[in-house]
């Protein structure tokens, strides 16, 4: 069983797994098709991804792909915790350019879905931090694209803001205003 939990955003929505547990410790099914088929969230997944921050205040994102290559994702943590973030990229949306926050741990085991659309990043709470997500588009390394983590039109409350630890890609991402590509 699964319970959806919804978000600012209808679109986004958390996700929590039902655990059941005894001496050996817990069992859960952390993905079922039709369980969130019913929840209106009609996806097929075509790819795994995982990554590994050895750090705290690991900051990757704000990221997203456009044209075919659009993907939604349905993203948890297996080790550690995060705070994960999606943005609205959808001009015509009335919540273009807002935000959700979520923290999403593995003891916890919750997951967030973020559709086609939206910008995703997350900051590492946590040392030793495995994230994993599964996404509906392969990776296409020219319809990838990324936000500034810290545009200030975006007013995100990320937990650690000196001493990120950025990719090179992340340091040079621009602010959502000079964005010339994103979903309309």
């Amino acid at each position: 069983m699964i319970k959806v939990l919804p978000t600012s955003i209808p679109d986004v929505v958390e996700l929590v797994p039902q655990r059941h547990g005894d001496e050996r410790g817990w069992f859960s099914e952390t993905f079922n098709q039709q369980a969130i088929s019913s929840f209106g969230i009609n996806v097929s997944w075509v790819q795994d991804n995982e990554s590994f921050s050895a750090a705290v205040g690991t900051l990757r994102g704000l990221h997203y792909q456009i044209g075919s290559f659009a993907q939604d994702k349905l993203v948890r943590v297996l080790d550690g915790a995060v705070l994960d973030v999606a943005v609205d990229l959808r001009r015509s949306s009335a919540t273009f350019g807002q935000h959700v926050a979520v923290k999403l741990s593995a003891e916890t085991g919750n997951q967030l879905f973020v559709p086609r659309g939206f910008g995703h990043g997350f900051c590492t709470l946590e040392p030793d931090t495995r994230f994993a997500y599964k996404v509906s588009a392969t990776y296409d390394p020219s319809s990838e694209r990324a936000v500034a983590w810290n545009d200030p039109e975006l007013a995100i409350q990320w937990p650690q803001t000196n001493d990120v630890l950025l990719s090179a890609k992340d340091q040079a991402a621009p602010l959502l205003a000079n964005q010339p590509n994103l979903f309309d």
